[in-house]
């Protein structure tokens, strides 16, 4: 049986996008480095993990140490108590213009996988639209969506799943 061209297209390219969805660049199952959060409340305080500096900054000062935002169950709206967090990674994005970041967007594990991803990737462009509204370039910016895939934290409790529902800033 012969496959007709466009059969032969398909194919390639399905197993190309297979390929490319399982190379992931590795890291952590939260996607930053071994250091989580350390609060054990609603998951909208600070002690969130820390960055390793930018690549190609000039001026010697380090990324803001807080890098996550915390979202509701179901929703992509940024909560206000981020804001700030947020304004502190635009300056330093826009003091650091050759500095770029990944926007990665979790979810916790309730909805389908398809689901999560497009939830988890509206959440990173929430991010994404937020920053560049206080002037952050967007060819500074990067949106990932790994959805479920890297839990922060294990369990079924909705402290766990609060933890999931986030958007880590990767430098």
């Amino acid at each position: 049986m012969q496959f007709s061209s466009y059969a032969k297209t398909l194919a390639v390219a399905l197993s190309l996008a297979v390929v490319a969805g399982c190379s992931s660049g590795g890291g952590t199952q939260d996607g930053s480095d071994t250091t989580g959060m350390t609060s054990g409340s609603s998951g909208s305080t600070s002690g969130m993990g820390s960055s390793s500096g930018a690549s190609g900054q000039g001026m010697g000062q380090q990324a803001p140490s807080e890098n996550r935002v915390y979202f509701d169950f179901d929703s992509d709206a940024i909560r206000p108590e981020f804001e700030s967090m947020l304004n502190q990674q635009a300056r330093y994005l826009q003091s650091n213009p050759s500095t770029s970041v990944v926007l990665e967007g979790h979810t916790d594990p309730r909805g389908t996988r398809e689901y999560n991803l497009g939830l988890g990737e509206r959440r990173a462009n929430a991010v994404r639209q937020y920053l560049s509204i206080q002037g952050v370039s967007p060819s500074q910016m990067e949106v990932v969506s790994y959805g479920e895939e890297r839990p922060a934290a294990s369990g079924n409790s909705e402290q766990a799943w609060a933890q999931d529902r986030r958007v880590v800033i990767d430098y």
